[in-house]
């Protein structure tokens, strides 16, 4: 029967597809062979300005253009002024 494999998560770099720089130290001592999962995103992580420019122009949003989702104006509410 096979040895149960234990599972550690870290995260790293794997450089020009052979070596693999872990970000941080694994407690074990010794060497010993290791199975390795690589799971590398679809893309770069987007950011804040990209994801606001992809929600704009997304057809789930096209209901906030219709006139009667306009229901607040600049005289409603009242100022609210943070006090520290």
């Amino acid at each position: 029967m096979e040895n149960a494999l234990r599972a550690i998560e870290v995260s790293g770099t794997l450089e020009e597809g052979k070596d693999l720089h872990l970000d941080a130290p694994i407690d074990m001592t010794g060497s010993r062979r290791v199975r390795a999962i690589i799971l590398v995103p679809d893309q770069e992580e987007i950011d804040e300005m990209e994801w606001a420019r992809a929600a704009s122009k997304s057809p789930a949003f096209e209901f906030l253009n219709d006139p009667e989702e306009d229901i607040y104006s600049m005289n409603d509410g009242k100022p609210f002024h943070y006090k520290k």
